[in-house]
């Protein structure tokens, strides 16, 4: 999926077409308020940003995606009418893959969207987490404790991925929620407290590095 952030209509729909007749899935939002709500839902494989936008601009947006644990690994191309130096170097300083200056041509358009793509499942490929005797490489979908391949369900690897990328850092109950589970998620917090329970189970002796922190929440350290 590729979020495409931009206010005018025609553009949005232009780009969010291209897209899907040439094999992706697409999606169009017109500003800020609604991407947030989004991915709140869903997290996309790319996100095509424009600069000026009603509310909050695409520099601003860029920074919290990038500063954010959630959405810091999603690549983002900033597709923009601002061609002046000083703005491109901005927009790649404050962590864009890519920056496109409107107009282009489409064919373009997509060979860089492509080519962004490669670059991040080349990184995503070799991503790896370690904690003590425990790793995660996320592409593999894979959990190793104490050398032992550990079978986990997928909200008890999200769950075990958010905690180790967030390493010596207490997380709150509610920000676990919101993270595996969405921000629209009915339930109570005691669902947190029984995936923690057996997934420390499954980790067997590196269970003991997920902290319970008492009042706050958990947090993983070696």
């Amino acid at each position: 999926m590729i979020y495409c952030v931009e206010d005018e209509r025609n553009i949005r729909e232009l780009l969010v077409y291209t897209l899907e007749t040439t094999g992706f899935t697409a999606r169009g939002f017109e500003d800020g308020r609604a991407l947030w709500a989004a991915l709140k839902q869903e997290t996309p494989e790319l996100i095509l940003l424009d600069i000026m936008l009603p509310g909050e601009d695409g520099y601003g947006i860029l920074q919290k995606l990038k500063t954010s644990n959630s959405t810091s690994d999603i690549p983002v191309i900033m597709v923009t009418a601002k061609e002046a130096e000083f703005d491109k170097v901005r927009g790649l300083e404050g962590g864009a893959d890519d920056y496109i200056t409107k107009p282009f041509g489409m064919m373009e358009f997509v060979a860089r969207v492509k080519a962004v793509l490669r670059r991040s499942s080349r990184q995503n490929e070799n991503k790896e987490l370690r904690c003590g005797d425990l790793s995660i490489h996320v592409a593999r979908h894979e959990v190793r404790a104490e050398g032992r391949k550990i079978e986990l369900t997928r909200k008890e690897f999200e769950m075990l991925q958010y905690l180790m990328e967030n390493k010596g850092l207490v997380l709150t109950r509610d920000q676990i929620l919101c993270h595996v589970w969405g921000y629209d998620f009915d339930g109570e917090t005691r669902t947190v407290d029984v995936h923690i329970r057996t997934l420390r189970q499954k980790l067997g002796n590196t269970g003991n590095m997920v902290e319970t922190v008492r009042g706050v929440g958990y947090r993983i350290g070696e």
